[in-house]
């Protein structure tokens, strides 16, 4: 039987993907990037926070609108390249920290803006994670959570954790957008508006991304195959495999 923890599993899918998840353009930009970067806007003095920043994304379009970003993560091997990449690009203010969403090292009231990006549907308890979250960001200050977001159908539900977890052992759940409104709350957050988009997954690149094994690449095109027309249509299944998904934006305040 298997021994590893979550987190370790997590720390085996994506520390040896680093380099692919940099180049990703799926990662490296897209429409909630832009709108992060309209919200966030110039911040002078101000300190932000990429929570779970994977290959750093996130916390590269944040280092030009504050006077220091922390990119963290709990993988090392990420927070190297991110480290790496950020000194090729000139982002001097940016620094890297390592640990679990879930224990956030920082005294509360740390940071003036926190970000999150693809990374909560892998953290193994998303509401003690934004619970964290809200504690280092002062009161006043601006939260930005982008993911991919579950359709609020169960039966849509259900096939987009399926596919997920086939390809990714890491992954633990795509939530809702009244899941999400309903953990920000509850961590003390006071919602503001969100923005939903439509993104496109290349299947041989969004499986190759995280080395996912031949036979779980097989039962993800026999579901595909095996699909009613009310999930084809919505995931807008190819012949080759790839889809389309949810993500959202959503600003917040920690109150």
């Amino acid at each position: 039987m298997p021994t590893e923890s979550h987190d370790a599993i997590v720390r085996d899918q994506f520390g040896p993907q680093a380099r692919s998840y940099l180049t990703s353009t799926v990662h490296a930009a897209g429409e909630d990037l832009d709108e992060m970067s309209r919200r966030v806007g110039q911040r002078g003095n101000e300190v932000a926070l990429d929570v779970g920043c994977g290959a750093g994304h996130a916390a590269f379009r944040l280092a030009p609108l504050v006077e220091r970003v922390v990119a963290y993560d709990l993988s090392e091997a990420m927070l190297g390249m991110v480290a790496e990449e950020a000194t090729r690009r000139g982002l001097t203010n940016l620094v890297t920290g390592y640990g679990a969403v879930e224990k956030l090292p920082y005294p509360p009231g740390s940071f003036d803006v926190a970000v999150t990006r693809y990374s909560a549907h892998h953290w193994s308890d998303a509401r003690a994670g934004l619970a964290q979250m809200r504690r280092v960001v002062r009161t006043g200050g601006l939260a930005v959570v982008m993911d991919v977001v579950a359709p609020g159908a169960p039966l849509l539900d259900t096939w987009l954790q399926a596919l997920e977890l086939l390809r990714d052992p890491s992954h633990v759940r795509n939530y809702s957008l009244a899941e999400w409104h309903d953990m920000l709350t509850s961590a003390g957050f006071v919602l503001g508006d969100s923005k939903e988009y439509r993104l496109r997954l290349d299947f041989a690149s969004w499986v190759g991304r995280m080395r996912t094994a031949e036979d779980h690449v097989r039962a993800i095109r026999s579901l595909q195959r095996r699909a009613g027309a009310e999930v084809s249509r919505h995931f807008a299944f190819e012949d080759d495999g790839s889809f389309t998904i949810d993500t959202m934006l959503i600003v917040a305040e920690a109150s």
